[in-house]
């Protein structure tokens, strides 16, 4: 088991007109995770603090107002112990089958009908699913838009970690099994970013699934989960206008990086 991870996140925002500026990029706080970390705004070269928002599943949203100018954010994390396994809740049975907007799976039953045997256990369901996504769908940063749904991703066969996700998401939900959208820091990934992967609930619990294989799972740590990339995106805007000058992600660790055949069923820690 990967213990110490090291993660950080650099982004330079330049800022056209006052807005309110919300980040999720901290390590999420579950139960059972221990981690120092250093958080630095600095806006319009004075420094700011950010109030933090916490939600029901420790996604931690750093938000702040910005009056103009350029935008400097610094995060850095160690973790030290790994969380414990989210049980999933009766509450997320019900949330997270139901469409939402990047993964309308509403718009699937017909196609998961002539695909997939929805009788089948959620299990099977879960390795059929990542299999079509990952042998249908290419890597191609560029791609994709922003707004770009699970079904604009069918359609396209390519994007990037957020479109793997959604198609998998929709699809999962399309056949009964509650999948929801997960921001991680991911220890190998190569291109280094900012990951989106799939947990979906199996046997009473959430496990991950990442059908673009860029990264071990074992290694992943929670940034931000909900029901698409609108609950889980890093960088957000209200009001105002602001633009990404630039932004720099790592992920890593002091322990081997484990090797991921992809089909264990695997609990982010």
């Amino acid at each position: 088991m990967i213990a110490q991870r090291d993660v950080s996140a650099t982004l330079e925002v330049f800022v056209a007109a006052p807005c309110e500026i919300e980040m999720r990029i901290a390590v999420a706080r579950v139960p059972g995770i221990a981690f120092r970390e250093r958080l630095s705004v600095v806006a319009g070269g004075m420094p700011v603090t950010p109030e933090e928002i916490e939600d029901a599943v420790g996604t931690r949203v750093h938000r702040f107002h910005a009056t103009g100018g350029l935008v400097s954010i610094d995060y850095w994390a160690q973790i030290t112990h790994p969380a414990d396994p989210v049980q999933p809740t009766a509450l997320d049975g019900s949330i997270y089958l139901r469409p939402s907007r990047y993964a309308e799976s509403d718009t699937f039953f017909g196609f998961v009908s002539s695909r997939f045997d929805a009788d089948l256990p959620p299990g099977e369901l879960l390795d059929q699913v990542a299999t079509f996504v990952r042998t249908h769908t290419q890597y191609i940063p560029g791609t994709s838009d922003p707004i770009d749904s699970a079904a604009d991703t069918l359609m396209a066969g390519a994007g990037v970690c957020r479109d793997y996700a959604h198609l998998t998401v929709a699809l999962l939900r399309a056949l009964n099994v509650p999948a929801r959208a997960v921001a991680v820091y991911a220890p190998g990934c190569n291109p280094m970013d900012f990951h989106a992967v799939t947990e979906a609930v199996v046997d009473g619990e959430w496990v991950v699934v990442d059908a673009t294989g860029l990264a071990p799972r074992q290694g992943f740590v929670r940034i931000a989960t909900g029901r698409d990339a609108a609950d889980i995106a890093f960088l957000e805007n209200h009001g105002g206008s602001i633009t990404l000058n630039s932004y720099w992600v790592t992920a890593s660790s002091p322990d081997p990086l484990p090797c991921d055949d992809g089909r264990s069923r695997i609990a982010m820690s």
